[in-house]
């Protein structure tokens, strides 16, 4: 499911002030954003500077927004006027819970399978149009793996959640996708449906220049650049793993496997970190144990 190791960032208030479109209600969407903020640094605590800095409120408005919250018991404010989440705000979290019982299902599975193999896992959610993180555990090596990542349902990611679904949502999503890549993300589709699990991966020879790539991406330059050194790394990328193509070193940044709902739908993937070379019988092994671990999900949602 997840992108390739160095992937894009998408929009968020801290990196782009503003973006997107209109809010509907501007009062609610300052409280979200604070919110939403603060939570990205859960173990921080935020200064009302970097508050405004981060979501372009005015520092009247942060103001006014997060004494409200504080108030309310949402925010706490320290001795030196800097902000975090408040208990009302975690009570309210945990009563939330039990509208979404996915991840509480999801967690213990998850545990087992991070003390049994020693990688990193994650939990992705569908949301209508995006793939949403809601749930870590260790430590990815890769930035973007984060709680409430947001990314768009397109090709070449989020391939386990297309891979079970009606012909016509696979053709819809595979439109998508650059005309050279559509043969092999069919193939990959259908390799998926098979064998139980997608991989994401990174050609060995690859490697170091989009990381050389990856870095020049990010630095100063026009947005003509930026985007055709976006399409360069495209080229670079591998589309997963079909069954020839296993060896003794197999460059695996990741392994997800499906959760599904009583109507067969994929509503969200368990997902394996282990982002080094594996031989296939170790990729077989991480892979089955990923399997079991969402299929213990499903039947738990079932259930």
């Amino acid at each position: 499911m997840p992108e390739s190791t160095i992937a894009p960032e998408t929009s968020t208030p801290e990196t782009a002030a503003g973006a997107g479109p209109a809010a509907a209600s501007p009062p609610t969407h300052r409280v979200v954003q604070a919110i939403e903020l603060l939570s990205r640094h859960s173990g921080e605590r935020l200064s009302l500077a970097r508050i405004v800095r981060a979501t372009g409120m005015s520092r009247a408005t942060a103001h006014a927004v997060l004494t409200q919250l504080t108030a309310d018991g949402w925010t706490v404010r320290d001795a030196e006027g800097n902000y975090s989440l408040g208990l009302a705000l975690l009570a309210v979290s945990r009563r939330a819970d039990t509208a979404f019982p996915l991840r509480r299902l999801a967690l213990e599975p998850m545990h087992a399978l991070a003390d049994e193999h020693n990688v990193p896992i994650f939990l992705a959610e569908r949301e209508q149009d995006a793939i949403v993180i809601t749930e870590v555990l260790g430590t990815p090596s890769v930035p973007w793996i984060r709680p409430a990542r947001r990314m768009p349902f397109a090709p070449p990611v989020c391939r386990e959640f297309i891979a079970w679904a009606p012909e016509s949502e696979r053709q819809t999503w595979l439109a998508a996708a650059d005309p050279r890549h559509r043969p092999r993300l069919t193939a990959v589709l259908d390799t998926i449906a098979a064998r139980g699990y997608s991989v994401e991966r990174l050609a060995d020879e690859s490697a170091p220049m989009l990381e050389a790539l990856g870095a020049l991406r990010h630095s100063p330059v026009t947005d003509p650049l930026r985007h055709r050194l976006s399409a360069m790394i495209a080229d670079l990328i591998t589309i997963d793993y079909l069954p020839d193509e296993l060896g003794d070193h197999n460059a695996v940044v990741s392994v997800a496997a499906p959760v599904f709902a009583s109507d067969g739908s994929v509503i969200a993937s368990i997902v394996s970190c282990p982002d080094t070379n594996l031989p296939a019988t170790r990729l077989h092994e991480l892979a089955t144990a990923t399997i079991t671990a969402a299929d213990t999900v499903t039947t738990s949602l079932r259930g």
